[in-house]
């Protein structure tokens, strides 16, 4: 299934958790049955093997629907899938990133990459969907885009087994993890962060993909589920990077079994990849791909993975951040 929050004309502006049906527009679940009346997407989260069967008979066309349940698409305004996750991660799975990225900088590659796959946490109360990026003029220097697929945990882990660590995600979508690099590179001079750099907004969406769907994309392997999907990321209708899901170094089994070590994951945590390989105008300028491109206020920012979706947004200054 394709989860979604979603508002339709003149409701609750928090919105709602509905079923994205490609095609035919949003399945409103608590129009749909009185189950999922007042539920929030977290509470759906959190109850998802419950709620989900009682679902799915409902987005199959096997349960008769009442009327208004289905809103049609140009009607049903996107909110990110779990507007308010318990916590965001973020990894660092991509070696040719990584490495890349170094090398601009004229560093070599750094060898504790292959030791233990590593995040960070950001701003879980700055999370937004597809539609405008508000932002303010700081930092509107040198703003980036970042490529990135993400999961939503399902199960609370601790100390996970690959295998378990896998079993706790309930689904996977397309993250842009916003930056602005101006600020970002200020700050890591002292070591720590990325913070402000990164905490005014994380994009994910446009929508929340169960596992049971992507099966024809997951292929089981020693290091963790591997997911088979194409990325892409275009501005203002020009293709600008292009990669694979499944060129992660660290899986996501393994970055969920770090996260976990010693701690408790909840459902509703969300974890990303982190960028994949071309995937942020910071890697492509720094290797003459580019020639000093940074989003600006009006540009058209279109994120996509095979399977997941496309994410899109449009770059807005917000003189008042």
């Amino acid at each position: 299934m394709k989860l979604v929050t979603f508002v339709r004309p003149g409701a609750d502006p928090a919105g709602a958790p509905g079923i994205a049906l490609p095609g035919a527009g949003v399945l409103d679940l608590g129009r749909a049955s009185e189950t999922f009346r007042g539920l929030s997407m977290l509470d759906l989260v959190r109850r998802h093997e419950e709620l989900l069967p009682e679902a799915l008979p409902l987005a199959s066309g096997e349960a008769s629907l009442p009327a208004g349940t289905l809103v049609p698409e140009d009607e049903a305004r996107l909110l990110a899938p779990l507007p308010r996750p318990v916590s965001v991660r973020d990894g660092y799975a991509f070696r040719q990133h990584v490495e890349t990225a170094r090398r601009n900088r004229g560093l070599p590659m750094i060898p504790e990459f292959d030791e233990f796959p590593v995040f960070y946490f950001t701003n879980a109360l700055a999370v937004i969907g597809p539609g405008e990026v508000r932002v303010g003029r700081r930092r509107l220097e040198k703003l980036d885009f970042e490529l990135e697929c993400f999961v939503v945990i399902g199960k609370t882990v601790t100390n996970p087994t690959l295998e378990e660590a896998d079993d706790a995600i309930l689904g996977y979508g397309v993250m842009n993890d916003l930056s602005a690099r101006a600020l970002q590179m200020e700050e890591m001079k002292l070591n720590l962060g990325p913070a402000k750099g990164k905490d005014f907004a994380t994009a994910i969406g446009p929508w929340l993909v169960t596992r049971d769907e992507l099966a024809g994309r997951l292929t089981p392997t020693p290091k963790g589920d591997v997911l088979d999907a194409r990325m892409t990321a275009h501005v203002n209708g020009v293709q600008v990077s292009e990669g694979n899901v499944a060129q992660m170094d660290w899986t996501f089994a393994q970055i969920v079994q770090r996260a976990a070590d010693g701690v408790t994951l909840e459902p509703g945590e969300v974890i990303g990849s982190g960028t994949v390989g071309t995937g942020c105008f910071l890697e492509l300028n720094g290797s003459g791909i580019t020639k000093d491109q940074w989003l600006r206020p009006g540009d058209v920012v279109s994120l996509a993975i095979d399977g997941l979706g496309t994410l899109t947004h449009t770059i807005v200054e917000d003189p008042e951040k």
